[in-house]
């Protein structure tokens, strides 16, 4: 087990930006390779502070080795994404590269998000979005018609929002039916409170990616 007291970013092996991962790693957050995202990770002029999976998608599996840690995990029963997730302890975890570029690579990634969803504060970051597992009720500011997408991974119903355009109150969502894809804020502060516990995703630009970060941050 890899304990870290800050944030950290696990990286896969789908499309990352290597600005963002120059960013992150300025701002403090500690970059995992998971498996062949430890390439990304050195390509964009990193060091992974350490590199966990099955390491059948690693370049050079030496040189890494004797630049930093890694930990093989031989057993095919899971993927990269959660191999790092049941190897790491951190206050907030970031994904990038589970989503894209393989359709089946991200619905793994979906998979690994709702089993984790209730121990960890955990966001997937594309090249577009970030997704926030929430557990329970959330509240947050938003702009005027800013896009405020929630997402169920499992039926979930909704007691009631505040300050959405297309108000969530007793509303069921589950996949393959109702969902709540592309609302909008109205303005001001937020609040969605679903009936249980059961994990959902709020989706927002990316342009959010640091103010939900701050937010997990203070909630852990």
């Amino acid at each position: 087990m890899v304990v870290f007291d800050r944030p950290i970013a696990i990286v896969g092996g789908g499309a990352v930006d290597p600005a963002l991962l120059v960013e992150l790693a300025a701002r403090g957050i500690a970059l995992v390779g998971a498996d062949g995202g430890a390439d990304a990770i050195g390509d964009a002029g990193l060091l992974p502070a350490a590199i966990i999976g099955d390491l059948d998608s690693l370049a050079d599996r030496s040189e890494w080795e004797a630049r930093s840690r890694v930990i093989h995990i031989a057993e095919q029963l899971t993927t990269d994404f959660q191999k790092s997730l049941y190897s790491t302890r951190a206050p907030v975890t970031l994904a990038l590269g589970m989503t894209g570029k393989r359709l089946d690579h991200t619905l793994a990634a979906l998979s690994a998000v709702l089993e984790y969803a209730p121990t960890r504060k955990l966001l997937l970051v594309d090249e577009v979005d970030v997704a926030l597992a929430v557990v329970g009720p959330i509240a947050f500011e938003a702009a005027a018609r800013e896009r405020v997408s929630i997402h169920p991974l499992l039926p979930i119903r909704f007691m009631r929002s505040r300050g959405l355009f297309y108000p969530m109150d007793g509303l069921m969502l589950e996949p393959g039916g109702l969902i709540g894809t592309s609302n909008e804020g109205t303005g001001g502060r937020i609040e969605i409170v679903p009936e249980d516990e059961t994990p959902w995703l709020l989706i927002l630009g990316k342009e959010r990616l640091w103010d939900m970060i701050e937010a997990c941050q203070s909630a852990a």
